[in-house]
């Protein structure tokens, strides 16, 4: 939440309290912290003995680290699929992956915000239900959005065989890999739940994968990123009024940030874990004695 903070001071969105978290919003973007201020803390509060600060990083020994613009990296592989898990498991309601959930609702009567999805008593069954929401697809939806899934076709190698990860009658989707849901937010995702949702929630899920795609190209110019800055925090100021703020997870606030990084270490291929991934893919191969697996691996590499 609090991702009006990145809004132009002037915003209308920072004034409205119904449709956010109950408050108005006139705090601006946090300063980034610089290595000299983190060390200076590290000096003023000390290190363990009830300080927040648990041990001093090895790398700070490096002369030049503190004055790194980008210390530590965010990866965008993970984030992403973070992000797509949240907004499918949210959108299909899937056990222990959806953000609506009976504690997210009673958050909102926490809040008092958007008394229309409070836990409401039933009439006649005597029991508690939650109101269906604006992002919750009906059965007949969800079957028309993963027979859109499964009935995909693309080139061999492309995308892996995503329908054994789809059940349409069950309304399920599981096993996805971190390239499936990279091409999923990228490419597939906006195709599939248009007609399936209101339009005001289908506009922003592609708004959030249009930024995904921006931000993942091969080339980058400082406009375009500075435009993806502005567009990113008016992209999760609409989720905002759409998800409760279960939805807003970690991951989720760190879009917010991705743009700005871009600027100042270029673009992301060079920078998230895929070819990491692969590479330990490569080196897990190698291994056969598993009673000694680093000495499978180095020998395996040696040979290979």
């Amino acid at each position: 939440m609090c991702h009006r903070r990145w809004l132009e001071p002037t915003s209308k969105w920072r004034y409205n309290r119904g449709k956010f978290d109950g408050t108005q919003e006139f705090r601006a973007p946090p300063e980034l912290p610089n290595g000299a201020s983190v060390l200076r803390q590290l000096e003023d509060h000390g290190i363990g003995n009830g300080s927040p600060w648990k041990k001093k990083s090895i790398l700070f020994t490096l002369p030049y680290w503190q004055h790194n613009v980008l210390r530590h990296n965010l990866d965008v592989m993970h984030i992403e699929k973070n992000v797509c898990d949240n907004i499918i498991g949210t959108l299909l309601h899937l056990d222990g992956k959806s953000k609506d959930n009976d504690k997210a609702r009673y958050d909102l009567v926490d809040m008092n915000i958007r008394s229309q999805l409070h836990p409401t008593m039933h009439p006649s069954k005597g029991k508690k239900y939650l109101p269906r929401a604006c992002y919750q697809m009906t059965s007949n939806e969800k079957e028309i959005f993963l027979e859109v899934l499964k009935n995909l076709k693309t080139s061999d190698e492309y995308f892996s065989n995503i329908s054994r990860c789809v059940q349409v009658k069950q309304h399920k989707i599981f096993g996805l890999k971190s390239y499936d849901c990279h091409l999923l937010m990228q490419k597939f995702l906006p195709i599939a739940i248009q007609g399936c949702l209101p339009d005001k929630v289908s506009l922003a899920i592609c708004d959030l994968c249009h930024f995904f795609k921006e931000l993942c190209g091969k080339v980058l110019n400082e406009h375009n990123l500075e435009h993806l800055e502005n567009r990113i925090s008016k992209t999760l100021c609409q989720l905002e009024k759409i998800f409760p703020p279960s939805f807003f997870t970690i991951m989720v606030h760190l879009l917010i940030h991705l743009a700005y990084e871009a600027k100042v270490a270029g673009p992301v291929h060079y920078r998230w874990m895929y070819p990491i991934e692969r590479f330990l893919f490569t080196l897990k191969s190698f291994v056969h004695n598993r009673a000694h697996p680093e000495g499978s691996i180095a020998e395996g590499y040696l040979a290979h």
